[in-house]
């Protein structure tokens, strides 16, 4: 009997030990906080404070990744507290945003393509998750979460900011949800910036061009946001009909 309860007390311990790691995950927290606050923000109406939590989870969650990576903290814990996070704020809180704001004078077409988007999300994440094994770091397959939520609450920020009524660019809104929540699931290449190292020198040029991104963005956050994951969005579909053209084999000479 005394056995058993020692090792029952071992077995506790390490239990007790194992713990979870503190800084990666207080980021990974403070992501979900900005997804739920964006929701909450858009049941009261507030679209532009809204919108601009989700760039705000954005940045947090490139930085627990990080963080985590260099305080060497990983833990299969942390990753799939950040997938849930991840639910949250890029799938959850865009879709939910997007409907009050826009969608939801368009009726059953409205929630349809919400629902797409959430369920593009869902399963983004889920593919990403079993791939992490096999895929290739420096490309993404289908559009990252991050950045489809991006490109939706951009657009509800820079016409938010512009005081337009959103009722008359109902379809424009229905068919960007529907290009982001379809563009999560396909299987168009997007770069993941993860080849970038920043330890190495880089060109002057380098310098000037982040100078010059970082004093637009201070000027028209709304407008260079949104202009930026437009462009990163498109790039994906341009880097497929390259990849299409160069496997494409050459025409035969005319007899």
């Amino acid at each position: 009997m005394t056995d058993f309860d020692t090792q029952r007390a071992l077995r506790k311990n390490r239990v007790r030990r194992r713990g979870i790691y503190l800084l990666p995950n207080l980021f990974t927290t403070a992501a979900l906080f900005a997804g739920f606050y964006a929701i909450v923000q858009a049941m009261h109406l507030r679209f532009d404070q809204a919108a601009a939590a989700i760039f705000v989870a954005m940045v947090l969650d490139g930085l627990d990744g990080r963080v985590a990576r260099m305080t060497r903290t990983q833990s299969a814990f942390g990753a799939e507290f950040d997938s849930l996070a991840d639910m949250v704020s890029f799938g959850a809180a865009p879709a939910l945003i997007v409907y009050e704001w826009a969608l939801k004078g368009m009726g059953k077409l409205g929630w349809i393509a919400a629902f797409v988007y959430v369920a593009g999300a869902a399963l983004r994440l889920a593919r990403f998750n079993t791939m992490l094994d096999v895929a290739d770091k420096r490309w993404f397959t289908g559009m990252p979460s991050p950045a489809a939520a991006a490109l939706v609450a951009g657009l509800v920020w820079i016409v938010d900011d512009n005081n337009i009524d959103p009722a008359g660019l109902k379809w424009v809104v229905f068919a960007v949800t529907l290009f982001a929540g379809l563009t999560m699931v396909s299987n168009v290449p997007y770069w993941s910036f993860k080849s970038i190292n920043l330890k190495k020198s880089v060109p002057f040029l380098a310098i000037c061009v982040f100078v010059l991104a970082i004093a637009l963005l201070s000027y028209q956050p709304p407008l260079v946001l949104f202009a930026g994951f437009v462009a990163y969005a498109v790039s994906g579909y341009v880097l497929l009909a390259w990849n299409k053209l160069r496997r494409r084999p050459p025409a035969e000479p005319a007899s």
